[in-house]
């Protein structure tokens, strides 16, 4: 839950009457009031007795009746809104939060009945607007020192009562959260993202493979952004500042972001950190690369953390750039996950006070970084069996750096490991699902040559019970899986595989048997990720297969000599989420 403090005004009427409009391209849903500063008071949207305009001036009374000079500007604006992830709170719930938070603000104490006079308003699901005139009713202005501060301390005990997501705060190592007038907009211009967000993951992926000033400008450049370089009276560049072609204000001029505006690692200095030890990378066969960042990556997990605090904060700033590039060049049936791994792990990779940058596992990880980055446009992008061992490798380096945070009592980064860990480990298994389908061998002899008594019978296509299909392909697990919540969507992937053709206790055997299953909270979770991978990989290669002759046949059970029509080649089509964060061109 983040309280956000949104510029002051001086029109109260203004601003209610965009509250409960429509919004600028209607994505304002029942705007209503949830809570105000009189329990008594009409809603505007509810109540014929009531309009906005009599509602601004009975907020506006006060600021009039002020003793002295009035402020110039009295209107008092804060958004409250919860993670994408978090339940819908009731009404009752968010009138709740805008009592307390206007208690800790100083706007209207619990301990006074001469607050000042405020609403606020819901019109969408995940957050509410508090508006407030600035003018206490005793005819003096509010005391608001520090209370933003104060409102994020109520936020956080709300965070815990609701069982909402825990945003971290305090060590100013937090996410720039998007405003709302950033979203408004790129939902009018039908982007997925805003500006901010498309600018802070481009320049993080060039940051991340950068080797110098020149090369993380040039890089900049070559990614489609606007660059604007902060130069001092002695010629040395201080700072830059990014904006997206296109992204314009209401004067025509394109919107700047700087490096720290974009996240607190992002400003040329902490940027220039990354090269100023300069690391040695050893060429390499692109056939290679995989295995080598694998045995750096383990090599460099068994001494996160090792030479105290200062090195164990340099070590995962250079783990979070490591998964970065990992996103970029991963395969890409587990890009979206690694894409998302890379962006939970952003606040794990940020630790409070100062990092050493000579630590061997630092340096271990920024060698992996630049090699994965050098020899991924000659290596096999796709090859999700070369690329197995190295997520493995990955996923035990963020394990590790977890328990460091925890060993620090680094509570937010801690967690921001753990969700970064399980959207690898997701990835791992889809990888390993694909790498037994590529290797996955149907023999049509093997039932013919069973015994009578072990022959299946056949059954039309999605007919069979799945319980059946467990007992007969994992007979250890299958007792803990029929009683796991994931069962379900397992079960509907193994209905899926019989739908396509093949015999799901073949195929549920092979995924179960590429990497072990006994160290896992759900088998059946890990069982489902592993069978995505599957037909992930086997919807490929019969997307390939269709589009290239098909071999003459040389005889045999089933063959025909009839020949087979090809027709020209489709696009190639992305799997589902590939394209969900799809920005700038990424620098070669």
């Amino acid at each position: 839950m983040i309280p956000e403090k949104l510029d002051e005004g001086d029109d109260t009427y203004g601003l209610l009457h965009y509250l409960y409009g429509p919004g600028r391209r209607d994505e304002h849903v029942d705007p209503h009031m949830v809570a105000a500063w009189d329990p008594y008071i009409d809603d505007p949207a509810r109540s014929p007795d009531m309009t906005i305009s009599d509602l601004a001036l009975i907020m506006d009374a006060p600021v009039y009746a002020l003793i002295g000079k009035k402020p110039k500007l009295h209107v008092y604006h804060v958004a409250v809104r919860n993670a994408p992830e978090d339940r819908i709170l009731s009404d009752a719930e968010w009138a709740q939060v805008a009592y307390e938070l206007m208690d800790a603000a100083g706007i209207a104490p619990h301990d006074s009945d001469q607050g000042c006079r405020w609403v606020a308003i819901r019109h969408a699901d995940d957050h509410i607007h508090i508006v407030a005139t600035k003018a206490r009713e005793d005819g003096r202005q509010p005391n608001l020192r520090q209370d933003i501060v104060k409102m994020h301390r109520v936020a956080a005990r709300f965070e815990v009562e609701f069982r909402l997501r825990q945003v971290g705060r305090g060590d100013k190592t937090a996410r720039t959260w998007v405003k709302s007038g950033e979203a408004e907009k790129a939902e009018r211009r039908g982007l997925k993202e805003s500006a901010r967000q498309t600018l802070h993951r481009t320049v993080r992926e060039v940051a991340a493979a950068a080797t110098s000033d020149a090369d993380f400008f040039a890089r900049l450049g070559s990614a489609g952004l606007r660059v604007q370089q902060r130069i001092a009276p002695d010629g040395n560049v201080t700072g830059y500042s990014v904006a997206l072609p296109g992204d314009r204000n209401k004067r025509q001029e394109p919107v700047w972001f700087s490096g720290s505006r974009l996240a607190p690692d992002l400003s040329l200095p902490r940027v220039r950190e990354r090269w100023q030890v300069p690391v040695s990378v050893p060429a390499v066969a692109p056939a290679e690369m995989w295995r080598e960042a694998e045995r750096r990556v383990r090599e460099a997990a068994d001494q996160l953390g090792a030479g105290g605090l200062h090195q164990g904060a340099g070590d995962v700033a250079a783990l979070g750039d490591l998964i970065v590039i990992a996103a970029v060049i991963s395969p890409r049936m587990v890009r979206d996950r690694m894409r998302d791994a890379a962006y939970e792990f952003e606040r794990a990779s940020r630790v409070p006070g100062d990092r050493a940058l000579e630590g061997q596992a630092r340096s271990l990880y920024r060698e992996s970084a630049q090699l994965l980055s050098r020899s991924a446009a000659a290596a096999g992008r796709s090859d999700t069996v070369a690329a197995l061992g190295f997520l493995l490798a990955l996923l035990t380096a963020v394990e590790a750096s977890r328990r460091w945070h925890q060993a620090q009592e680094h509570r937010a980064q801690a967690e921001a490991s753990g969700r970064a860990g399980r959207l690898l480990r997701e990835a791992v298994e889809v990888t390993a699902g694909a790498s037994a389908a590529r290797e996955y061998r149907p023999n049509s002899k093997r039932t013919a040559n069973r015994p009578s008594a072990a022959r299946r019978a056949p059954q039309a296509s999605g007919q069979r019970p799945m319980a059946g299909v467990l007992q007969e392909a994992i007979p250890v697990h299958a007792r803990a899986v029929l009683a796991d919540p994931a069962w379900p969507a397992l079960r509907a992937r193994l209905t899926a595989v019989e739908k396509a053709g093949e015999d799901p206790v073949d195929v549920l055997a092979a995924v179960a048997a590429r990497r072990e299953l006994g160290s896992a909270d759900s088998v059946a979770e890990v069982l489902t990720w592993r069978l995505d991978g599957w037909q992930r990989q086997r919807g490929a290669a019969a997307s390939a297969s269709t589009k290239s002759p098909a071999p003459t046949s040389k005889g045999g059970a089933g063959s025909t000599s009839m020949p087979r029509k090809t027709g020209a080649p489709g696009p190639t089509r992305r799997p589902p989420g590939d394209d969900q964060r799809k920005g700038p061109r990424r620098a070669r």
